[in-house]
């Protein structure tokens, strides 16, 4: 089986500011015509009619659920979808927080994980490699990407919050770009993956902090759109 990968930017879709253009988040504000639009793309881009897409409704928890076919609404109070269906994208939104986007070539399982700061704290890619295993995964086969996130040298926390997640999540702790307590979550899912057995790990370098063409709460504040990170398998040659 083939593993594919689709992270967006916001760039190219239909929504006005301060959603312009490309968002795809559901519950921020945008109009829904033009949402409606941009989800339209996304699944012209990839190939794959658009009704066959699952969403989550995020909460920042550690609830990874299993899905075997399409959903019409977005799956409820989950922050991880797992499958071993062909040709049914999962998507993850983010706009800082790290999408993590899981992949068993052999078994075809994929999973869609939404790790900020909560969720990677409480082990919310545990639940997700847990439950590809169960679905047929096997971890050493398992090959991860790390989306674009906020990077360590501009995610300022308190000190306290920084110890906090390093004792569950160690690598995370750092300093920002001015000396001040950090986080660098990409670094300690990064390590958390390698230690559950995960060989193959890459990372997108982009920080939303940083990258005009990304959407970031930090930078931004409330009102601001939402990349989609989304991966599904398909058998070689099958388009």
């Amino acid at each position: 089986m083939l593993i594919r990968r689709v992270v967006t930017t916001r760039e190219g879709g239909y929504s006005r500011p301060p959603f312009d253009s490309f968002n795809l988040g559901g519950r921020v504000g945008d109009d829904p015509d033009a949402l409606a639009a941009n989800q339209a793309k996304l699944a012209r881009g990839i190939g794959i009619d658009e009704h066959r897409f699952v969403w989550m409704e995020q909460v920042h928890g550690r609830t990874a659920t299993v899905v075997d076919g399409p959903r019409d609404e977005p799956v409820e109070v989950t922050d991880a979808l797992v499958t071993a269906v062909p040709r049914l994208p999962l998507v993850v939104l983010t706009a800082d927080c790290v999408p993590v986007l899981l992949g068993d070539p052999v078994s075809g399982v994929v999973g869609a994980v939404h790790a900020g700061r909560v969720g990677a704290r409480v082990g919310v890619l545990v639940s997700a490699l847990r439950e590809m295993v169960a679905a047929g995964a096997r971890i050493d086969r398992v090959e991860a990407l790390l989306g674009p996130a906020a990077c360590g040298e501009c995610y300022e926390v308190p000190a306290e919050m920084r110890d906090d997640v390093e004792r569950v999540l160690p690598g995370s702790s750092t300093k920002t770009r001015s000396g001040t307590p950090g986080l660098d979550l990409r670094a300690g899912l990064w390590e958390q993956l390698a230690d559950a057995g995960v060989g193959r790990i890459g990372q997108d370098p982009r920080c939303t902090i940083e990258s005009s063409e990304l959407f970031s709460h930090r930078r931004d504040g409330e009102r601001t759109g939402r990349l989609a990170a989304v991966v599904w398998s398909e058998s070689e040659g099958q388009q």
